[in-house]
């Protein structure tokens, strides 16, 4: 049997952890039709990543279901250039969370090595499938998905407030399309 004192300790411990409450609230939504989700989205802003570091402007990213059950992904933008740089890939849905899917862009005979999927949640949507949040369980990238180009700004900043309480950090978050009052 643990000591009183001991026991308190633990317990002290275990609360004290740090982001242990945020792990619980960054989760995929429970519900995602992959119908509807289809088609194209335009990125409103992201978390930097290495994979973008050549886009301005003009990001979308299209998704086609495919008769195994995957979806086919398409991420385009404009480059300073002036030209459009396009990634295609492919989305898996993971086993029993309709809103959480692996994507990968390596060649399909790289597929079996997992390091080349990375985790896409999708952790915020509007009911209507208007805009969407995409993050992951490591909290390192985010975007903020809309079926129109541009997105109010009210909105936009309450999207930034939950994903925000969903701990991620938002200080490095780029705005690439416009924000209309």
């Amino acid at each position: 049997m643990m000591h009183p004192r001991m026991c308190a300790l633990a317990l002290l411990l275990a609360f004290a952890v740090p982001g242990r409450a945020q792990d619980a609230v960054n989760a995929p939504v429970a519900e995602l039709d992959l119908k509807r989700y289809s088609g194209q989205w335009h990125e409103i802003a992201h978390l930097p990543m290495f994979f973008q570091r050549q886009c301005v402007g003009d990001i979308t990213a299209t998704y086609t279901p495919r008769a195994d059950g995957n979806v086919t992904v398409r991420n385009a933008c404009r480059t300073k250039e002036g030209t459009t740089d396009v990634s295609e890939g492919i989305a898996r849905p993971v086993a029993g969370k309709p809103a959480a899917l692996e994507v990968r862009f390596a060649p399909d005979w790289l597929s079996w090595l997992p390091m080349v999927w990375a985790d896409y949640w999708v952790i915020d949507l509007d009911p209507e499938y208007h805009w969407a949040v995409v993050g992951g369980p490591d909290r390192d990238h985010l975007w903020v998905l809309s079926r129109e180009p541009e997105m109010n700004r009210a909105l936009f900043q309450r999207i930034k407030a939950r994903a925000a309480a969903k701990g991620y950090n938002l200080r490095e978050l780029k705005v690439m399309a416009p924000l209309r009052p």
